[in-house]
């Protein structure tokens, strides 16, 4: 069976991790500056009030469930590089991952800020941070609340690099004001 033709990728609309025959490669960021790197990522699990209240109260029989999220988040954040194909490995400089009860929304909402000095970003890191997070309060609580879901993971923040800050929402969550 012939392999299809990669597509030809305009330049200026081409992604960085494709080649100009379309193929996908690794950015090569050797000639980058260093710099100060961050990326905050959000998310949350919803479920059911009662699961919120189980988790709370210390009462899910997996154990600690907000504590053991965290350090899921924050191992997550350190291996990227061997979750996401073409993703750098890099020396994270900060993780921490911040998980807040949610009475209103029944749900724990999820937030990972990562640092590094270096070439490239971090967003991925953050964003692979929450994700694992949230999987890890779904696998801890499934038992009890097969109804649960992941929502809203994005990324709200990113410094550094030529390209500077992009600020996509406020701390509490709320879209940036358009300027």
């Amino acid at each position: 069976m012939a392999q299809p033709t990669p597509l030809a990728i305009p330049d200026t609309a081409r992604l960085s991790h494709l080649d100009a025959q379309g193929r996908a490669r690794m950015v090569d960021v050797g000639a980058k500056p260093e710099t100060e790197r961050e990326a905050i990522a959000r998310g949350m699990v919803l479920m059911q009030p009662a699961t919120l209240r189980l988790i709370t109260s210390g009462a899910i029989a997996k154990g600690d469930v907000l504590a053991t999220a965290r350090i899921a988040g924050i191992m997550a954040a350190k291996r990227t590089s061997e979750l996401i194909p073409l993703c750098h490995p890099l020396m994270l400089t900060h993780v921490s991952v911040e998980l807040q009860p949610d009475a209103e929304r029944s749900a724990i909402q999820i937030s990972a800020t990562v640092r590094t000095h270096g070439r490239t970003g971090v967003e991925m890191e953050a964003l692979t941070a929450v994700t694992v997070a949230a999987l890890t309060i779904y696998d801890m609580c499934k038992a009890v609340d097969r109804g649960m879901r992941l929502s809203e993971i994005r990324l709200a923040e990113k410094r550094g690099g030529t390209s500077g800050a992009l600020v996509l929402e406020q701390p509490d969550g709320a879209p940036q004001a358009a300027e």
